[in-house]
């Protein structure tokens, strides 16, 4: 995805958006709930928990690297 792209991605989550990626050969979930926002490797369903969308964009990992470091690697 371009850095635009990654922007749009990242705005639609803070307003709840839901979404579904790949990167390298995994597929991953954004979801979210009344109170917490998750990202989900689906293959083992292992997932990371957050309070908020910026805390997943700063903290989350894909694959051990943050999501901001391999934005351009991510297929949406």
């Amino acid at each position: 995805m371009t850095k635009d792209q990654f922007k749009e991605f990242q705005n639609g989550i803070q307003i709840g958006e839901e979404y579904n990626f790949n990167y390298g050969n995994n597929e991953y979930w954004i979801s979210q709930d009344e109170e917490r926002f998750y990202i989900t490797k689906v293959k083992g369903s292992v997932t990371q928990e957050f309070s908020t969308a910026t805390q997943l964009f700063e903290e989350g990992k894909v694959d051990g690297r943050f999501i901001s470091d391999i934005y351009e690697d991510i297929e949406w």
